[in-house]
């Protein structure tokens, strides 16, 4: 049996470029390019039947390191707690006052980006700040 070698993390929500374009900001991926026949992404919609025009939007690690992110359209809103979160790793290696100060200044960057933050979780050495991104997805500043 054969290992797999890549994965894609997909989100289901009601505006896929808007939230890819929000990860891409999170994360510092990018919007890949559009599909092979299409100067830009605008083209590519326009050539989609209405009903599928901004349907899905995908962004991607520019190193090629991390997975895909790909952002589909569904109709029901999120009505739960995520079974799965993302974990954006910005304290990593730190500890005590050092590894809240770097989890406290990305959520400062996240906020005026449209993220939630929910709550701080926070035992003297290590922490966490749980947030929501711009449709309400959880995720964790770790």
């Amino acid at each position: 049996m054969s290992s797999i070698k890549q994965f894609q993390v997909t989100f289901d929500c009601a505006e896929p470029e808007r939230l890819a374009r929000f990860w891409c900001e999170v994360l510092g991926y990018v919007v890949p390019p559009p599909p092979e026949g299409f100067a830009t992404w605008d083209d590519f919609n326009r050539s989609q039947a209405p009903e599928d025009q901004g349907s899905w939007f995908a962004c991607i690690d520019p190193s090629g390191v991390g997975p895909r992110l790909y952002f589909q359209r569904v109709p029901e809103g999120k009505v739960a707690k995520n079974r799965l979160h993302l974990d954006v790793r910005v304290g990593t290696g730190l500890v005590g006052e050092e590894r809240l100060a770097a989890l406290e200044a990305e959520c400062a960057r996240l906020v005026p980006l449209g993220a939630v933050r929910v709550r701080l979780l926070y035992d003297g050495n290590d922490s966490c700040i749980v947030m929501q991104d711009i449709e309400g997805n959880e995720f964790c500043l770790d």
